[in-house]
This record gives C-alpha cells, sequence and structure tokens, in this order.
C-alpha cells in the first residue's frame, strides 16, 4: 500500500538534514556476505563490500545499499523493516539476529561484520532460505483456536487476565526462525518440531479457550518432539522478541508429563 504524503510532509521531508549535514561522522565497515546462486555456483562462497555507513544504520541499510549501489544480484527476504515481520532473519557474526534491528554501533566495525542464511533449511540463494520446512512443523502443532464451544451471538469468549498472563508470551512469536535455526538439533535432525513449532504449540495449549491441548500434547509426546530439546537456551538468546523460549519448552514438556496443561 502506497502512502501518499501532504504538500506539507513532503517540504519537511525535503528539508531534514542528513547525517553528513549535522557532521555525524560516517565510518566505512567491511561485510564479508556468504553468495550463493544456484545457477553458477556449485558451492557457496565469501564475497566482501566496502559500505560507508554511520552508526545509527542498521546491517538492513547496508544489505540495502550493497544491493542499490554495488551488487544488484544481491539476494535477502526483507518486507517491514521494523522487527515485526520476521523475515530478515539471518546469522550476523555468527548470531541469528535481524537484519532491521542489528545495529551498526553495537557491533565491532573494526572487524568484517559477516552476513549469512540462516542454518538447519535449504539454501535458495544468497541468504534466502527455503521455510516450508519451517512452516510446515508450525502448521503441524495446529496453530489455531479449537473450541467445542460456541459463544453466544455478539459476545467473546470470556478470558481473564490471570489466564491470559499463562500465556502471553508465546503470543509475541513472528515466525521469523531464528529460534529454530539456532538449534543444534535441528540443524542435525530436520524432523524435529524445533522451538517456534512448540512455542505456538504453547500458546494454544495453555490458552483456557481453547478445548485441543490433549491433541497437541500428544503431537509433541514424540521422539521428534519436545523430548528432542536439549535445553541449549540457543533459541532463546536468538528470539528477537524476547520469548523465553526453552521454558516454554519445559512448561510443554511438564504437561505432557502430567498428562494435561
Amino acid at each position: 500500500m502506497s502512502i501518499a504524503l501532504a504538500d506539507s510532509d513532503t517540504a519537511a521531508t525535503s528539508e531534514a538534514e542528513s547525517p553528513a549535514d549535522t557532521g555525524i561522522q560516517s565510518f566505512v565497515v567491511t561485510f564479508i556476505i556468504r553468495r550463493f546462486d544456484p545457477e553458477v555456483d556449485a558451492e557457496p562462497r565469501w564475497v566482501d563490500y566496502d559500505v560507508e555507513l554511520y552508526s545509527t544504520d542498521r546491517v538492513l541499510d547496508a544489505l540495502h545499499k550493497i544491493k542499490w549501489e554495488v551488487d544488484g544480484s544481491l539476494s535477502f527476504r526483507r518486507s517491514c523493516a521494523h522487527g515485526i515481520c520476521g523475515s530478515d532473519a539471518m546469522r550476523i557474526n555468527g548470531r541469528n539476529r535481524l537484519a532491521c534491528k542489528t545495529l551498526i554501533k553495537d557491533l565491532d566495525i573494526s572487524q568484517p561484520i559477516y552476513v549469512e542464511a540462516i542454518k538447519g533449511l535449504p539454501l535458495e540463494k544468497d541468504l534466502i532460505v527455503d521455510m516450508e520446512p519451517f512452516f510446515a512443523s508450525f502448521r503441524d502443532v495446529q496453530p489455531f483456536l479449537i473450541s467445542s464451544s460456541v459463544p453466544e451471538k455478539g459476545k467473546e469468549r470470556i478470558q481473564s487476565i490471570v489466564d491470559r498472563e499463562v500465556f502471553d508470551d508465546t503470543t509475541k512469536c513472528i515466525l521469523c526462525a531464528a529460534c529454530t535455526s539456532s538449534c543444534p538439533v535441528f540443524w542435525t535432525d530436520g524432523q524435529y518440531f524445533g522451538p517456534a513449532a512448540i512455542v505456538n504449540a504453547h500458546r494454544f495449549i495453555f490458552d483456557s479457550r481453547d478445548d485441543a491441548g490433549d491433541v497437541r500434547l500428544d503431537i509433541l509426546n514424540d521422539k521428534e518432539g519436545v523430548w528432542r530439546c536439549r535445553t541449549t537456551f540457543n533459541c532463546t538468546e536468538a528470539c528477537p522478541r524476547g520469548i523465553e523460549v526453552t521454558k516454554a519448552i519445559a512448561e510443554v514438556k511438564q504437561a505432557v508429563l502430567r498428562g494435561k496443561r
């Protein structure tokens, strides 16, 4: 959806000072990006780029500059650019992060910044991976409300603040796959549901309005379900939304053992 600016907004935009106008210092930062074009490359290769940036720029800004000004063949995903859509998850200096939320000032620019696609999912091109295996696991846990009752006409399903707090944390997931693709088990076992799927199962297992928690617990009570988790906390560290992923998985394990939420 395009947004038309009013005349006054346009004038204000044109008069806005750039960082260079205000005397803010710029830096030349070296990015080493793992490139892969399936049409020409047998294996991925590392390519370096020198980019002039400001401390307030983000890694996504650097990728834009490379694509728009240096090498238009560079491929990556991004949409909202504000940490909501989750489409620009990638490995930056060996850690899973969102490019749009990673500020240059928070990285050591005295060293090259390494950028590559997230691990554990099929590499399609450059920083783009095939997300279908990830979403297949997400769909398998039935991530939607299932209720045997119908609310009264014109009424909502009532839920207390206390009941909502039980699963509030896991409603924050944006399906970026940063947690799942940071998991060593997921890297080596393509059948493992992965942290994100379990987080989204948790969101409905503990929802007092849902009547299918036992179904999801049965799905996850499997050798490729919650019991494959090795509690390394990689997933919690990688989550850009601050979800306590490892805690959520532990709560699902406890619910499986109890046979109820």
